[in-house]
């Protein structure tokens, strides 16, 4: 067989594969597609500086960067499978055979597997090796043999992009954006109102209230789960007095509240973007526990995603006095978003986000820290990790070209639960000046700050430093996110030019 033929037999084989295995997850569960679950348990293994990388590097980007990685491996596999078998099918018939072999076991290893989860790919590993013994048998060396080979080529690649399109369509068929727009949220207790002069949007930093389209998503999901808020069902069980099973008009029957937050990802190195502010309407967590009875010894809530994710949350901070804790229905006057973790996600302030803000929750046990280790725990990160004092610059850019003469730096602190005190900037070095801060909102949102600079010509480099209202300092000391959270100040080298 020519090497372009044999290329040709292994990319449609394994186009076939996939795509049989992604219809029939669309009819049995789209979790148990065979390479959504590969990316998933790649994830999982995936060292932390990887990681990190992949954050830092593409933000919200990173799933899409690793899919298209994934597929650009798959069709390189299936060039050598191709290569592999110019004169016999076997080194093929062996690969394809494997990777089938790779995908059951993905499927197999992922938290969501049913019963009928292991029939995709299965029938991934049917399509992709009998494609491939099929077409190989079709490559002869005439000419009307060459032509029934490219027309069963273009068949079985045809059968693979309908199938695809099908799978897609079929696993998006809950239609959950119905159920959104049947949903009214009325909270009895709604947040204050923003009062002018929170943010200095005008002068570098965000908005107050992040709009829900560009709030920051930090999450495991490959694929954004889809559930109605009609079928979404809540247990909280474990070590409590009376189990409850709630439903999503269980909860809008309860006291709505709406609470101005600000969530932070863990993940942000010093200066990062990974935090924002909404407006949460929801219900408040700690009555709930209360209800379920919460008995001594507990002191963590394991709470699950219907994908399976995991989070660990200190009982003690859910039941503070002014915890401000919640089960979140909605942003910013409408339901949450799906990517933002539609029906129900937990929001618990003052905890970088891998302990507090489960998205997509179905599941809470009350347990303890030595009986269970959610996710993140498993992966060598702090099981409590609550946010520290931290402020970042906004405006001058890194390397941007500012006028000289006076300037304003403008950014954001944050010291949930305890305020900030002041912001301090400094220029090259020199003594530190207090900045300017805008009106405090809350103790649990962010605090935007500007100072106005004289700045000569030449290159600069600014800093800040936040203080909170215990008179705690952020600390110089750089350490990298991992194990829960990143410390040091920020800085921004810029350049100021006359007439810019």
């Amino acid at each position: 067989m020519k090497a372009t033929r044999s290329i040709l037999v292994g990319l449609v084989s394994v186009a076939a594969a996939l795509a049989a295995g992604h219809l029939v997850a669309g009819l049995v569960s789209p979790l148990a597609s065979p390479f959504l679950a590969v990316g998933n348990t790649a994830i999982d293994l995936t060292p932390h500086p990887v990681k990190d990388f992949a954050v830092r590097t593409f933000g919200e980007n990173d799933k899409l960067v690793l899919l298209a990685g994934m597929a650009v491996v798959l069709a390189a596999l299936g060039v050598v499978a191709g290569l592999l078998s110019r004169r016999s099918p076997w080194p093929g018939t062996v690969l394809a055979g494997v990777l089938g072999v790779v995908g059951i076991a993905a499927v197999l290893a992922r938290p969501t597997t049913t019963g009928w989860s292991v029939v995709a790919p299965i029938a991934s590993l049917v399509v992709g090796v009998a494609a491939f013994r099929w077409l190989w048998a079709r490559s002869p060396a005439e000419v009307p043999g060459r032509r029934k080979f490219l027309i069963s080529t273009a068949a079985i690649a045809a059968g693979a992009g309908v199938a695809a399109v099908g799978g897609q369509l079929l696993a998006g068929r809950v239609d959950v954006e119905a159920s959104r727009r049947g949903i009214t949220l009325r909270p009895g207790q709604k947040a204050p109102e923003i009062p002018f002069g929170a943010d200095f949007s005008r002068e570098g930093t965000p908005t107050f209230l992040t709009p829900n389209s560009k709030f920051y998503r930090v999450d495991t999901a490959l694929s954004v789960p889809r559930m109605r808020a009609e079928d979404w069902r809540l247990r909280v069980h474990g070590m409590v007095d009376n189990e409850l099973v709630l439903t999503y008009d269980d909860l809008l029957r309860r006291p709505l509240v709406e609470k101005t937050i600000t969530l932070v990802c863990v993940s942000n190195e010093v200066g990062g973007p990974y935090i924002s502010t909404s407006n949460f309407i929801g219900v408040d967590l700690a009555d709930l526990l209360r209800e379920a009875g919460v008995k001594n010894g507990a002191d963590q809530l394991a709470t699950r995603s219907v994908d399976g994710w995991t989070c660990g949350t200190p009982v003690a901070s859910i039941m503070a006095p002014g915890s401000n804790a919640m089960l979140a229905l909605g942003m910013n006057g409408e339901p949450l978003p799906l990517e933002r973790g539609f029906p129900v996600r937990m929001v618990v302030p003052g905890l970088y986000g891998y302990v507090s803000a489960t998205k997509w929750l179905v599941d809470a046990e009350l347990t303890t820290f030595d009986a269970f280790d959610p996710y993140w725990a498993q992966r060598g990160w702090g099981k409590k990790a609550p946010v520290k004092v931290m402020s970042r610059i906004d405006r001058p850019k890194a390397f941007e070209r500012v006028p000289a003469g006076k300037f304003v730096v403008a950014g954001i602190a944050w010291a949930q639960h305890i305020g900030i005190d002041r912001v301090e900037v400094r220029v090259d070095g020199g003594p530190w000046q207090e900045a300017t801060l805008a009106t405090e909102v809350n103790v649990d949102t962010w605090r935007m700050w500007r100072i106005e600079l004289d700045l000569a010509q030449g290159n600069h480099t600014v800093e800040c430093r936040a203080t909170d209202r215990t008179g705690l300092t952020q600390t110089s000391d750089r350490a990298a996110p991992v194990p829960d959270g990143a410390t040091g100040w920020h800085s921004m080298v810029f350049t100021s030019v006359a007439g810019a």
